[in-house]
């Protein structure tokens, strides 16, 4: 089956950005599955590289490392970089700017499209 999972919520402060990584990540490591994720609006912080956190508290880069090794692609929204000065040198390996066209083409190819 194929997955896309839409995520809105910047990388901390909510918990869906994170619990969309969590369940795309699980996803991602099923047999048969493919996994794509959109990070749009405040999500587009999420693949910005270098991120600290404190001991203990999960970190989104390598949720978003862990979904990308299992074969996901990640797609963030240039519009949304722009806006949040995220520069495509600042992206994690393995992201990459996107469009909303090619949105729509990934909500084409899904079977399921969830949105956090």
């Amino acid at each position: 089956m194929k997955f896309l999972l839409i995520l809105n919520d910047p990388p901390y402060g909510t918990e869906r950005s994170y619990n969309g990584l969590r369940l795309a990540g699980s996803l991602s490591k099923a047999e048969h599955e493919e996994v794509r994720v959109f990070l749009i609006g405040d999500a587009a912080s999420c693949a910005k590289s270098g991120q600290t956190v404190p001991e203990g508290f999960y970190n989104i880069q390598l949720m978003l490392n862990k979904v990308i090794r299992a074969g996901g692609a990640v797609g963030v929204c240039g519009t949304c970089m722009d806006a949040r000065g995220v520069a495509d040198s600042e992206l994690v390996e393995g992201t990459r700017r996107s469009t909303m066209a090619e949105l729509t083409a990934w909500t084409s190819w899904a079977d399921k499209v969830i949105v956090f």
